[in-house]
């Protein structure tokens, strides 16, 4: 989280706290121009979402009384860093019918958990495997 603590009226931060708001490489808002761009030291990285971002929306949407909200963000600061191909198989397993079975969802769980960190999207994989299992949804549907 940032060091000041946000309230409801921060949102969105890029009007109201652009001071709070960085790129990955610590770029400002100020530094992200048209002629950055075109000399190339502004970069894509330089426009992706970070961590720090989803959780300053996370601490944003908690002190609005969204809490749900907040958990969505904290679990998407998580998977910024974690590679496209991990998280596009992840989620075609948690599609129902595509795993074949807990232990499908639970080896992503634990992949997310010790290769990223991502502890908070990892176990809400393993309480997905949980209600599959309650519910029959690892047997193909289709």
């Amino acid at each position: 989280m940032s060091k000041d603590h946000l309230s409801a009226a921060d949102y969105p931060l890029a009007e109201k706290r652009p001071d709070v708001v960085r790129t990955k490489a610590g770029k400002s808002i100020e530094d992200i121009t048209l002629d950055g761009v075109l000399s190339g030291q502004i970069t894509l990285e330089d426009l992706r979402i970070t961590s720090t971002a989803l959780r300053q929306q996370a601490e944003i949407a908690r002190a609005a009384g969204r809490p749900t909200l907040a958990q969505n963000f904290e679990r998407g600061a998580e998977l910024v860093d974690v590679p496209q191909d991990v998280i596009m198989r992840t989620y075609e397993l948690l599609r129902p019918g595509r795993a074949n079975s807990k232990t499908e969802l639970l080896t992503a769980a634990k992949e997310l958990r010790e290769a990223y960190g991502a502890a908070a999207i990892a176990s809400f994989i393993e309480e997905a495997a949980e209600v599959y299992e309650r519910r029959a949804l690892f047997k193909r549907r289709y």
